[in-house]
């Protein structure tokens, strides 16, 4: 049977997110002595561990069916392998940044400036569109140093938290690109493998789908029962069970956590009872 190869990130923060997924679609790989090559326990996947910066091109060549890869890495390289899907995790921001000290004064800031960056394709773009040109000094890693030793004046460089550039007296001063995993695959898949992906995709959807909500339970009275309907819609509609006490039922319903609390003490000033709250590992809508 054809295995479907999925290339990741062989370490960094989109490898730990990556292998978290994978496991939570129930692919469980099997550990050997072939260390950038695993196959998975019951499913046909395979994985191979590359350079993040190697994803997109190995998956547009076939060398990989599909990846999972940081959008930054997917637009910089701009291969011929198509967006699957959105992942929703390891989100970040392609951003310029200049020392602290500096008066920034807009974009025009950047003119005949030097610009230390490991993403050179994606800032040309970004600085052509507002007519600015400056001079571009690529480095592959550790670029938050260079305008501390002198090698540019400003960066352009990935951003999470910040802290990075706090550290290096830099600040952040414009966003060239909202950047967060992708899954891509080749153009040219097999059948057999567009059913094995389409697999995949459900797994991975069914997780999304359960990100941010939780499963209520509570026993509710009958005379406020429109009432807490309203409060929760659930997927289409609330299950209603009858308890043995005629002036009660039992609510069963999901709810997203960010309005959690607010709605928690709203069904508490509706009488609800016996408030029960499950996490939910996975959703099939």
């Amino acid at each position: 049977m054809n295995m479907l190869r999925i290339a990741v990130q062989s370490k960094g923060r989109l490898y730990d997110e990556t292998m978290l997924l994978l496991e939570e679609a129930g692919i469980k790989l099997n550990r050997g002595k072939r260390i950038l090559l695993l196959s998975a326990k019951g499913f046909p996947v395979e994985v191979l561990f590359l350079r993040d910066d190697d994803i997109p091109q190995s998956v547009a060549n076939g060398v990989a069916d599909v990846g999972i890869v940081g959008e930054n890495e997917y637009v910089e390289k701009g291969a011929e392998a198509r967006m699957v899907k959105r992942l929703g995790f390891s989100k970040c921001r392609l951003s310029l940044a200049i020392p602290k000290d500096e008066t920034y004064s807009g974009i025009e800031w950047f003119k005949g400036k030097t610009i230390a960056t490991s993403y050179p394709g994606i800032l040309l773009n970004y600085l052509s569109q507002y007519h600015v040109k400056a001079e571009l000094h690529v480095i592959s890693g550790s670029v938050e140093i260079a305008p501390g030793i002198g090698l540019a004046d400003a960066i352009c460089d990935l951003v999470s938290s910040g802290s990075t550039l706090t550290s290096n007296r830099l600040k952040e001063v414009a966003v060239v690109m909202q950047s967060e995993a992708l899954l891509i695959a080749n153009n040219a898949l097999s059948e057999e493998k567009q059913e094995i992906l389409g697999e995949l995709l459900f797994r991975f959807e069914s997780i999304q789908a359960a990100e941010g909500k939780k499963y209520v339970l509570l026993n509710a009275p009958k005379e406020h029962l429109k009432e807490i309907i309203e409060l929760l819609p659930g997927v289409k509609s609330p299950t209603i069970t009858p308890l043995a006490n005629d002036g009660w039922v039992s609510v069963q319903s999901v709810i997203a956590e960010k309005h959690f609390w607010e709605i928690i003490g709203k069904l508490k000033q509706l009488g609800a009872q016996g408030i029960l709250i499950i996490p939910i590992e996975k959703m099939i809508v």
